[in-house]
């Protein structure tokens, strides 16, 4: 019985798990095909370097577009290994599966804004949507993706830099088709999608490190413990002044964890010394209770 609870459970996650990076996709597709298309632009994406070889071969955009990502996520696997997994073989199909959908039902689509500005604008803020869901689902949407990562592996270059470089690179080549004020758009494009993107995969993450001392510090450590359901860390502190010790507790929270814990403070000691930091990536092994009971048995029988 338990067994079969667990399987229902897999199989759910497993739904759920498709269906959210389903979504993802289809607002990617969505914004290349009604946004990125009509502006011409070629900005930072395999489909932007489809828009521009669909002036030389008699193909689609959506056929382009799966031929490119099938021989990427091809090299990907020969230079790369099994890192990329089937998320990214799934997203990397799944998008120019959506592109044809959308050439089928809405042909000869035309821009929606009439201003090639406000469709890279709408094409920028729209593809961020979709891309940062696959991001923080541990997936992407394949494309310019694997070839930063093969560069990343073989040139030992930072990732976010050589997202930007092959951007550039497909932003620079709209040059052989459009005329300067394209190329500009796309360069443009690149640049501020690579910012927002950074701001929607990153700043949803962003935490805070709060350092308190205060005379509270039972009081606190319990609220954190047990209110937020959060870990600390308690340092000894000298003062410099006198070189009096304190004992300082640090804490990471998120954005509604800190605002309580600031209500928390402001009512229990007023005059606690607190400084703060923005911290954008936080990992670690969660540790709780049960396990730590079992670590310590271990210890105890070895």
């Amino acid at each position: 019985m338990k067994a079969k609870t667990k399987s229902i459970l897999l199989q759910a996650g497993w739904l759920k798990e498709g269906v959210i990076l389903t979504a993802g996709v289809a607002i990617a597709a969505a914004a290349v095909y009604f946004f990125l298309v009509p502006s011409q632009a070629s900005v930072s994406s395999i489909s932007g370097l489809a828009m521009i070889l669909a002036n030389f071969v008699p193909l689609s955009i959506s056929a382009i577009t799966m031929i490119l990502n099938v021989a990427l996520l091809i090299l990907g696997f020969i230079t790369c290994g099994k890192a990329f997994g089937g998320k990214t073989v799934y997203t990397g199909i799944m998008l120019p599966v959506f592109l044809a959908v959308f050439e089928k039902a809405f042909p000869n689509y035309e821009s929606m804004t009439g201003s090639a500005e406000l469709d890279v604008l709408c094409y920028i803020l729209l593809v961020s949507v979709g891309l940062s869901i696959l991001f923080n689902r541990n997936a992407s949407s394949g494309g310019l993706d694997i070839v930063a990562k093969i560069m990343n592996k073989y040139l030992h270059m930072d990732l976010g830099k050589a997202m930007s470089l092959s951007g550039m690179c497909v932003a620079l080549s709209s040059a052989l088709v459009y005329d300067k004020k394209i190329v500009i758009l796309s360069i443009l494009g690149t640049f501020f999608n690579g910012m927002i993107l950074d701001y929607f995969i990153f700043g949803q993450n962003i935490k805070r490190r709060v350092c308190i001392i205060t005379e509270k510090e039972e009081e606190l450590r319990d609220f954190i413990l047990h209110d937020l359901h959060s870990g600390a860390t308690i340092y000894e502190a000298i003062g410099a002044y006198n070189m009096g010790k304190r004992r300082e507790i640090i804490t990471i929270v998120n954005k509604s964890e800190y605002q309580k814990l600031m209500n928390f403070i402001t009512h229990t000691d007023a005059e606690a010394f607190i400084t703060v930091y923005t911290v954008s990536d936080v990992r670690y092994r969660p540790k709780t209770i049960h396990g730590k009971a079992e670590e310590r048995n271990n210890r105890a029988n070895g």
